[in-house]
């Protein structure tokens, strides 16, 4: 019997993983099998595409141990997820382990299979990928988070689910577990070491004070601009007085859409009241082949050593594809500063802030 759990966020704070696995994991497990309509593993039937793989079916991996990896490539909580589910498929692939990362897009740029296949080799994702971009796999699992790892045996049971970040340790061992059961030898209980830098090092969650914030209109908060939000329309912005933490504005001419918000004219900024190490930003040019320079300022100054790995440490910048930029990692003593971007060309588009 699985334990019923609520949660209100489809994208996780680490702290807030959770796991939900058989009541006695040896010897209960989900009355899903390989076999008929019922399987969430048949549900791969509904990719759009494959990557990495020719298209792969429950019945062609029965005898596998599968470990479904539910993604989208703008996360930060999955980025930072990623480097150990890159570990555990190239250490456990020769014992049975078929790793199957399912790209279940948030933003519309995500649908567009060649970001998807540029994302995959940029970070250095080998195993099989099925792309979902009618959710019909994320249904299928009754799936509600990014990430997400469902933990089938080789008899096509999932066993295990682990929703958000961290838990490592104990999704490994049961990896190793089910592999066992499996009959695969020379496994150990030795753990794989991740030394994660950059984007995928973990968060510093002690000092973590700001959570994600999307600045299109349907999921917005805080938005401190004089006047408020005109949806759907250019309007120029004026400059915010002093903001709040977690407040956020916009100065110069800006479309703010349902989903994001679009620079109609150079030069305009965004400003963040923000209290982490690390500030995110997904964004990217509004053109295909098209580029945007930025420009970040930290409390009014460049970032100098607090720039993160997007930007050199005047806070220089380049905006080329869609994606999550990380803009700062700063030094400790972690305390409220005030994050600026300035676009120096038209046609950028920017989506959500997140938060490490």
């Amino acid at each position: 019997m699985f334990e019923e759990t609520n949660l209100s966020r489809r994208r996780f704070l680490g702290a807030a993983a959770v796991t939900i696995a058989a009541a006695q994991f040896g010897t209960i497990a989900s009355a899903k099998t390989w076999f008929g309509e019922g399987s969430e593993l048949s549900a791969l039937a509904n990719a759009t595409a494959w990557l990495n793989s020719q298209p792969l079916t429950a019945a062609g991996l029965r005898g596998k141990v599968v470990l479904i990896n539910f993604w989208t490539y703008s996360c930060i909580n999955w980025r930072r997820q990623l480097p150990y589910v890159r570990a555990w498929a190239e250490k456990y692939k020769d014992h049975g382990l078929v790793v199957i990362g399912v790209h279940a897009p948030e933003f519309s740029f995500e649908k567009n299979i060649d970001n998807v296949r540029w994302a995959a080799k940029d970070m250095r994702i080998a195993y099989p990928i099925a792309t979902d971009n009618d959710h019909a796999i994320w249904r299928g699992f009754n799936n509600e988070y990014w990430p997400a790892l469902y933990f089938a045996d080789a008899k096509g049971k999932v066993r295990h689910r682990q929703f958000g970040e961290g838990e490592y340790q104990p999704s490994e061992k049961v990896i190793q577990q089910l592999l066992a059961e499996a009959g695969a030898s020379g496994i150990g209980n030795e753990l794989v070491s991740i030394d994660a830098r950059g984007a995928e090092a973990a968060a510093d969650w002690d000092d973590l004070g700001s959570e994600e914030n999307y600045v299109g209109y349907e999921r917005t908060e805080n938005f401190a601009s004089p006047g408020g939000i005109k949806t759907d329309k250019a309007h120029v912005y004026g400059v915010a007085g002093q903001l709040r933490r977690n407040q956020w504005a916009l100065s110069g001419n800006w479309t703010v859409g349902r989903e994001a918000v679009v620079l109609n004219e150079p030069n305009g900024r965004i400003a963040y009241r923000f209290h982490a190490r690390d500030l995110h930003l997904v964004m990217g040019p509004a053109g295909p082949k098209t580029s945007v320079g930025f420009r970040v300022l930290i409390d009014g100054q460049p970032p100098r050593a607090a720039h993160g790995v997007d930007v050199d440490d005047q806070g220089n910048g380049v905006v080329t594809e869609p994606r999550m930029y990380q803009l700062v990692r700063q030094q400790v003593p972690i305390v409220d500063r005030q994050f600026e971007i300035e676009f120096l060309q038209a046609g950028v588009e920017a989506y959500s802030f997140t938060f490490g």
